[in-house]
């Protein structure tokens, strides 16, 4: 990089990225930089740190409401809402440590143009869900507002949940508002251990369809985490339900083998692990993040012959490690899923789309969306899909 600007207001902001439309300067765009291998390498000469954009700006708890600037830290975000006992529903995991990255270094901002979402994102919703407003620069230099602090908003396009997942091609956040929940008043972890992908997948949507209110449910096969397959569930809410609804799943499992009840903080750290892909920190294979039906995850981790996955979402989202990346999308496609090249060396990145390829019809549709916010195509540029 040439230069790296890093604007301490959105005024400044405005002015950086005014001046590089019209000088038609490419910028990388990033907070603290926490997943830098995330996307294919971009093609810019100049960087763009939006860390001093940072502070909770208004927090209302008995609103469920909260507003930042995009560069706050989530560590700052997390600590705010843990004082009056609320927290983020969609579990925004931290993948700073899979990219190398000091763990905790992520913002807000980047959880939201990433659209990052933990464990419970198959019952409480994706990032995206809680996303209620913002406001942001557009590729001219141009300020613009969309959403507001109420949970029920229907005035005009659902914006935010457009810019949800963009990473940062359609413009740049500067400020984000929140829906926030109470935290659950007691959790509990069940494990089920020695269960075959198969059985164990099709147990997890069964609990996801079923009345217990399930807020995880993940299966690790045998060698994750240096154990044998565990089977693992959650459940939240007032201790009391918790307690109940643990007896009748332990009912429900005692067929499928044996069953155990981790301590409180090996639970967290258990699902914390499953949240951040923290067991393949280590590892340097390319690492991919593959969406299917939940129906469908065991046969695909057996048709692409991987030896280090997991499943989380209830079978629906699967972290895989492999070298083949022919296989991966060949095995994914003839399901419906799609699979994204998570981390992987930069000249694999180069060689293959990180993202998905779209049909043509929706890849025009996505180009002329990102022409609508960024004509001159300033943002991020060489990163493949929305």
């Amino acid at each position: 990089m040439k230069e790296t600007f890093r604007p301490s207001s959105a005024a400044q902001l405005r002015e950086i990225v005014r001046l590089a439309a019209e000088g038609r300067i490419g910028l990388r765009i990033h907070g603290h930089d926490s997943k830098p291998g995330l996307g294919p390498p971009v093609a810019a000469d100049y960087a763009l740190d939006l860390s001093l954009l940072n502070g909770v700006l208004s927090y209302q708890p008995e609103e469920l409401v909260l507003r930042a600037r995009a560069g706050t830290p989530m560590t700052d975000i997390l600590e705010a809402l843990r004082e009056r006992r609320q927290h983020l529903g969609f579990e925004p995991p931290d993948w700073s440590a899979v990219f190398g990255a000091s763990p905790g270094r992520g913002t807000i901002g980047g959880v939201l143009a990433c659209n990052a979402s933990g464990p419970r994102r198959f019952s409480m919703g994706a990032a995206r869900d809680h996303f209620l407003g913002f406001t942001a620069i557009n590729g001219r230099g141009e300020e613009f507002r969309a959403g507001g602090s109420v949970v029920k908003n229907v005035t005009g396009y659902d914006l935010p949940k457009l810019l949800a997942g963009s990473y940062g091609r359609l413009a740049i956040m500067t400020e984000v508002i929140l829906k926030t929940l109470p935290a659950p008043a007691d959790a509990a972890t069940l494990i089920v251990r020695d269960l075959t992908d198969e059985t164990a997948l099709r147990v997890l949507r069964l609990a996801a369809a079923g009345p217990l209110e399930l807020s995880g449910l993940a299966h690790l096969p045998a060698g994750i985490g240096g154990e044998g397959a565990r089977t693992v569930f959650r459940l939240e809410g007032p201790m009391a339900s918790v307690t109940e609804r643990l007896s009748r799943l332990k009912m429900q499992m005692q067929e499928y083998g044996p069953c155990e009840n981790p301590g409180a903080a090996a639970a967290r750290d258990l699902w914390r692990r499953i949240r951040d892909a923290d067991f393949f920190v280590q590892d340097p294979q390319p690492l991919w993040r593959i969406s299917a039906p939940p129906a469908s995850g065991a046969e695909v981790a057996a048709r692409i012959g991987a030896d280090r996955y997991f499943f989380d979402w209830a079978g629906g989202l699967i972290w895989l490690l492999s070298e083949r990346a022919a296989d991966i999308r060949e095995a994914v496609n003839p399901t419906g899923g799609h699979a994204t090249l998570f981390r992987a060396p930069d000249a694999l990145r180069r060689s293959l789309p990180v993202f998905e390829p779209q049909p043509p019809a929706l890849a025009a549709l996505e180009q002329r969306v990102r022409e609508a916010f960024d004509p001159l195509g300033i943002f991020n540029p060489s990163i493949a899909g929305l």
